[in-house]
């Protein structure tokens, strides 16, 4: 563009004619979900389904008192929904609530637009604190770019003109026009969005093994319900006098004349209701709730449920460097004087006071003199100084630091010093006498050499030869409790990989003082120029530098390949992709939108500190539920052998009102007891399969009992009371000694349950025989009732031994079989299968449409809010200077927003 277009920029029929061309620059952020996409979300579940179905069914009988379980569904759904819809309004006030402003040159005069109103070729204005609304490319001036949102190198880069801005990097210091060359979906930043907008699917176990349970349960429910409904169905026909030629053409007589079956309709719902693990659902919900309750307290947001029990199961851990391990700050990491015209480093210049080095003084005086605009290095010196006894002196000439020079210097009474980088502030000779101190100290850090210079001209260049005084190392502030927080994740037996773009010897180093193992050997990530060389890099190193965003992914890939449950931090657009990808994301809030709202986790206080918290809640929640799963489950999978029993031997012999005291005291109470109790043990195992160890003994062993008492009552002719009296306590006895077994090791806590749980139970029996319908037994049936316990117990303790010798299963990953098969290796041999079904094909496809359609209204809205800057624009045409905006910068606390004062009129 020729320098008359740079100062008129773009006219008003120019902009307008790339508005009608879609040269707009809309937003392309990563967005939260919508209210309606979160209820959906937590309200279409197979779950609900099922209960619908049941519910449904109840309504036909007209038992409106038997819609209770309904209760439970509701609660369960309302804690999803409030849950999801709290982390969202958080995830929203981490946004900046100020609107985004750029200044443009349009038609000679300087206007302000929001970042959405730009177009394609239009000249932007950029200073100190902006932020690059899009990728542009510099036509005048020059500045200091901060890229690491983007890059994750924390070095400042040159711009000037010819040179590319990329969208989301932010201006530290200079001023500059730039013309735009990308827009919308274009952008630098948008790109590695777009590549992040895909669902990611939950790697949660528990909520796999839940899923699993549902599934199974849906399956088994429909063959079991018919023949359950078909067997009372025919107990109602024969109590009828059978009339008609089946019991199938009397029940559809029956319902034709709208006389429904409802004893019959009603005992299989009973039935299939116990199948459904109703209270897990709701246990799960209700700890996890809790636990995101506990760790918001912390300063922890996590964005949703099952997060929480990921990162307690994570085996490798990969950080970012900048913003992670470190505070995005810099800080002084040691100065180091050199003898002065003969005079010993701890001795000073005549004119400098007699406690000072030279060193000091002109370090801390240089650094006040130009901290008028003072950048990262100059910040860090003024941090270092701000509370040492260096007397100040006031500056009889300053140059401030220049890209282009790259020193900065004043003059002062006692003399004149400049300080920045060695090889552009000392002569050759100078500088071979101190290149190997240099080398030496830029080993793990940014090195600047101090020099005595004899004054500066009116350009403000270096009079005379500078002698230097010494060096100041800068290097990235580091985290005071990072150590500490490493420190941990290593006795936790946690791999650290530190993944950063940052060169890898300044990664190295900071690897190493924070204590990640193997920080010593590190790799250069552009050199991994093939997929070959990168997933054999995985498991020689755990430090790499130079990492693109898309190689964060791949690396994040080759190690889910390898089994490892991984974890990823991140703050910037350049780990978006790999917080995707990761089975687990944490990020920081003062980080990008973008990486904010594609995590799970959400520090809000940015302290990495805060991620044993996690850890330790996640292993409460995963160990307790565990133990609490397996009550639960017992239920369910004994309600299926009972149903397939009494299909052949008729009645079901429990009563409603018996499985309430079932419920209350061998499964509700002490499942919720035991899953809120502390439990920082790690974890182990597989969810579903400690689950079940210690639920199918339980499980069996009622099942057995029940057989038993069924064949008693028989034999002997027992009546249906006595018949489920004797179920009853047999099955309680069976529960019992699992609340024993899995409340190991005993605690006060623990004892005092299990003595309220068989208190309650004796209580109800003996207490409330009427109510629960207990029978009163003779003698002999309970002598007989004694000996079903003896094997019932017996039983349960024996199979219980056998499930824990039980060797864990193997799993290996197998590759190359082509898309969508899976192969799994276990004890008992392989295991080939499908990764997805037809049905699942075409809600992606749906989905895909949905997706378009939207895509295709935010290009409409983009559009008009273009054509409103173009309006907004045409008052302040005469207006070329003193526009006023806020301005966005980044600050030690994230990010800081400084609006515009206003005048009293």
């Amino acid at each position: 563009m020729a320098a008359t277009d740079i100062e008129r920029g773009l006219s008003t029929a120019e902009v307008e004619e790339r508005i009608a061309a879609g040269k707009i620059n809309r937003n392309m952020e990563l967005k939260t979900k919508s209210v309606k996409e979160l209820i959906i979300e937590n309200l279409c579940t197979l779950f609900n389904l099922i209960n619908v179905i049941l519910a449904f069914l109840v309504i036909l009988t007209g038992s409106f008192k038997n819609l209770t379980f309904l209760f439970v569904v509701f609660l369960n759904t309302a804690i999803g929904v409030i849950q999801s819809m709290r982390s969202k309004k958080m995830v929203d006030k981490l946004t900046l609530l100020t609107s985004k402003k750029a200044i443009a040159v349009r038609d000679g005069a300087e206007v302000e637009l929001d970042l959405d109103q730009i177009v394609l070729d239009d000249i932007i204005r950029l200073g100190r604190g902006d932020q690059i609304p899009a990728d542009a490319v510099v036509v005048s001036g020059e500045a200091l770019v901060n890229e690491s949102l983007l890059t994750g190198e924390s070095d400042l880069i040159k711009k000037q003109p010819g040179s590319e801005l990329m969208s989301g990097s932010f201006i530290d210091s200079g001023l500059l026009r730039a013309r735009v060359i990308h827009v919308g979906a274009d952008n630098y930043v948008a790109k590695i969005n777009n590549e992040a907008k895909y669902v990611k699917k939950v790697n949660s176990e528990i909520m796999n093994a839940l899923n699993a349970i549902v599934r199974f349960a849906s399956i088994i429910m429909i063959p079991l319900g018919l023949a359950l409904f078909s067997s009372s169905v025919s107990e109602l026909w024969d109590a009828a006098g059978t009339p008609g030629d089946s019991a199938l053409s009397w029940c559809f007589s029956e319902l034709l004349a709208g006389r429904v079956p409802s004893s019959a309709l009603l005992s299989t719902v009973g039935a299939l209701l116990g199948m459904i693990p109703q209270g897990l659902v709701l246990l799960t919900s209700s700890v996890l709730a809790i636990a995101t309750v506990r760790l918001a307290r912390r300063k922890v947001l996590a964005q949703q449920l099952y997060c929480i029990e990921t990162l307690a199961r994570v085996d490798v851990l990969c950080l970012d460097k900048t913003g992670t391990i470190t505070s995005g700050r810099m800080e002084v990491e040691g100065t180091y004087p050199l003898p002065v015209e003969g005079m010993g480093a701890g001795e000073s210049d005549a004119a400098v006071p007699v406690d000072t080095t030279v060193l000091d003084f002109a370090l801390a005086n240089v650094a006040r003199a130009t901290s008028a605009d003072a950048n990262e290095t100059c910040q860090a010196l003024l941090n270092y100084y701000a509370d040492r006894p260096v007397e100040v002196s006031e500056p009889l000439s300053v140059i401030p630091f220049s890209s282009s020079k790259k020193w900065s210097g004043a003059s002062f009474a006692q003399g004149s010093y400049v300080m920045g980088a060695a090889q552009f502030v000392l002569s050759e000779r100078a500088f071979s006498q101190v290149e190997n101190r240099v080398a030496e100290l830029a080993d793990t850090c940014r090195v600047l050499v101090v020099a005595r210079v004899d004054g500066f001209t009116p350009d403000g260049d270096m009079v005379g030869e500078a002698e230097p005084v010494g060096f100041v190392t800068i290097r990235d502030e580091i985290r005071t409790s990072a150590a500490e927080t490493i420190g941990y994740f290593n006795e936790q037996g946690v791999t650290l990989n530190v993944i950063s773009g940052d060169d890898p010897r300044t990664v190295s180093s900071i690897a190493r003082v924070v204590g990640v193992p193997g920080a010593d050997a590190y790799v250069d990530a552009t050199t991994l120029d093939t997929p070959a060389k990168l997933d054999a890099a995985v498991d020689r190193y755990h430090v790499f530098g130079r990492v693109t965003p898309q190689q964060k992914r791949e690396l994040v890939q080759a190690l889910k390949r390898r089994e490892h449950t991984v974890a990823m931090t991140g703050d910037g657009v350049n780990d978006v992709l790999a917080l995707k990808e990761a089975d687990c994301s944490v990020a920081m809030a003062a980080g990008s939108d973008a990486a904010r709202n594609v995590a799970e986790i959400v520090l809000v206080d940015n302290d990495f500190a805060s991620m044993p918290a996690v850890v330790a809640e996640g292993r409460r929640s995963i160990n307790n539920l565990q133990r609490s799963a397996s009550l639960f489950l017992t239920k369910t999978l004994f309600s299926m052998g009972l149903a397939a029993l009494c299909i052949a031997l008729p009645p079901y012999p429990f009563e409603p009102i018996q499985m309430t005291l079932i419920n209350f005291f061998c499964i509700g109470a002490p499942g919720f007891v035991l899953g809120l109790e502390p439990n920082n043990a790690r974890v182990k195992g597989s969810f579903l399969t400690n689950v079940l160890k210690r639920a199918l003994p339980a499980s069996l062993a009622v099942i057995l009992a029940a057989a038993l008492d069924i064949f008693v009552a028989r034999v002997f002719g027992f009546n249906q009371l006595t018949l489920s009296t004797m179920c009853l306590l047999t099955s309680c006895t069976a529960s019992v000694s699992l609340i024993w077994r899995i409340s190991q090791p005993l605690t006060p806590l623990r004892v005092a349950l299990f003595v309220f749980v068989v208190a309650g139970i004796l209580t109800g029996v003996i207490g409330f025989p009427k109510l629960l319908s207990i029978a009163n037994l003779l003698m002999g049936q309970m002598v007989i009732l004694a000996v079903i316990v003896v094997i019932t117990c017996s039983v349960f303790f024996k199979l219980a031994t056998m499930m824990d010798s039980l060797k864990p299963r193997r799993r290996h990953a197998a590759t190359g079989f082509g898309r969508g098969v899976r192969v799994r290796l276990g004890r008992g041999g392989g295991k080939v299968s499908s990764t997805g079904s037809t049905a699942e094909r075409f809600a992606k496809r749906v989905a895909a449409d949905m997706a378009q359609r939207r895509e295709a209204r935010t290009v409409r809205e983009a559009e008009a809010r273009a054509l409103e800057g173009v309006v907004q624009a045409q008052p302040k045409k005469k207006k070329s200077t003193g526009v006023k905006r806020s301005r966005v910068t980044k600050s030690a606390q994230g990010i800081k927003v400084s609006m515009p004062s206003k005048k009293k009129k």
